[in-house]
């Protein structure tokens, strides 16, 4: 699930959030907006039954991003579309 709230100066803050069924403990976001960093944005657990994570997208951007998870597993976002990269995609 991801959630988009507008955010001071105009950027969108975008919470993705996964079941902890879908998300082992070491998942991350990584994207355009963490030039791609496995480390730079971690999904942490949440008391609601989610793991996620929160970026700041610039208003009018569109970003490429996965989810990687302990051993190296990659998958996409099922509320996104597909780049021609095999990235899910996703506009603030």
């Amino acid at each position: 699930m991801i959630k988009r709230q507008k955010s001071k100066g105009g950027a969108t803050k975008v919470t993705f959030a996964l079941p902890i069924e879908d998300a082992p403990a070491q998942t991350s976001v990584v994207g355009d907006f963490n030039n791609w960093d496995p480390m730079a944005t971690p999904m942490k657990k949440r008391s609601n039954g989610t793991r996620s994570a929160s970026v700041e997208i610039g208003q009018g951007e569109v970003v490429a991003f996965r989810y990687l998870a302990d051993g190296g597993h990659w998958f996409n976002e099922a509320e996104t579309d597909i780049d021609d990269a095999g990235n899910s995609q996703l506009a603030a």
